[in-house]
């Protein structure tokens, strides 16, 4: 089965290298960006602008297809977990999410913080982030329980 995509836009940032780059969109709120949509999708953003935070899907083009291991070690651990409980970019497909919070709509622009993806990443789609759909106050986080505020380890390194 093959699949085609085709970009829907491209995100601007000032993150140029995979190093150093935060490893999440919520260790990167300092960090801004925008969503510029090609010219040919701009009316698909009509009311946006009413949502605080939308998701965006992503590839992680700067890494070949079939350049990943099924077990990797993750940013906030010392011991490999299977790639699929990880948030390790380099995966199966090279997809990638980050829900960034919307600072400004302006015509086929999106201005956002969070931006925890390189500049020039192409965009797959955009969804709005809607907590009740996508949130639910009962979860578990796996390996990753009391892992997930170590400071020292929000930004990417030469591993990824």
């Amino acid at each position: 089965m093959k699949f085609i995509f085709k970009p829907v836009g491209f995100i601007r940032t000032q993150n140029r290298e995979i190093s150093g780059t935060p490893i999440q969109s919520s260790y990167a709120k300092d960090y801004t960006g925008k969503a510029e949509i090609m010219l040919e999708y701009k009316a698909g953003l009509k009311d946006l602008e009413g949502f605080s935070h939308i998701i965006l899907i992503y590839v992680f083009d700067r890494h070949r297809q079939g350049d990943y291991k099924l077990h990797v070690k993750p940013f906030m651990d010392d011991k490999k977990h299977g790639v699929f409980a990880t948030r390790a970019p380099k995966r199966p497909n090279n997809i990638g999410i980050s829900i960034v919070r919307v600072e400004q709509i302006k015509n086929n622009m999106i201005f956002f913080s969070g931006a925890d993806m390189l500049d020039n990443t192409p965009i797959l789609d955009i969804k709005p982030y809607v907590p009740e759909f996508d949130s639910d106050a009962e979860f578990r986080t796996g390996w990753l329980e009391g892992r997930i505020n170590l400071s020292e380890k929000r930004k990417a390194d030469e591993r990824f």
